[in-house]
């Protein structure tokens, strides 16, 4: 019983390194696409790109690595202050960490608004499910007026 207990193990732990290695190669053509593109190579683009979870990519320690790295150098870096400390100059690096920050909100908003009409397909196609098999998915309603009752 051991023996087979042993050989389920095994399988399963080849298994699991064989999912672990093909998500991984799927996140590293995503990052290789995303450069290639010129897009900015973030946890959450490749994650979108890749079709992988942001634990698998924070998990993997080559990955985030990789992912940081890439994402550090697409960052605009701020001009290096003059002596006089300008207000030009300033206004220059504030308006470009605000340009940055409007686009790194529209990629997300919109990554977000990708989840979630994803969840609403995949909510209707669960209810749809739940119906084909005979369960009802909303919960019966109950009525104000017992159909025991009686008028005077």
């Amino acid at each position: 019983m051991n023996d087979i207990r042993a050989r389920r193990t095994a399988v399963l732990a080849a298994a699991a390194r064989a999912k672990s290695e093909a998500k991984a190669a799927a996140a590293d053509q995503a990052i290789r696409r995303l450069v290639k593109k010129g897009e900015p190579v973030t946890f959450q683009s490749v994650q979108r790109e890749a079709g992988v979870s942001h634990a698998f990519l924070y998990g993997n320690a080559e990955l985030r690595g990789r992912i940081e790295r890439l994402r550090d150098q697409a960052r605009p870096k701020p001009p290096p202050p003059d002596g006089a400390g300008s207000d030009n100059t300033i206004i220059q690096a504030l308006t470009s960490q605000i340009t940055h920050l409007k686009k790194q909100h529209r990629d997300e908003n919109a990554a977000l608004r990708a989840a979630l009409e994803q969840a609403h397909g995949e909510n209707l196609e669960l209810r749809r499910e739940l119906t084909r098999l005979g369960q009802n998915p909303q919960p019966q309603r109950r009525s104000n007026v017992s159909s025991n009752a009686t008028t005077i």
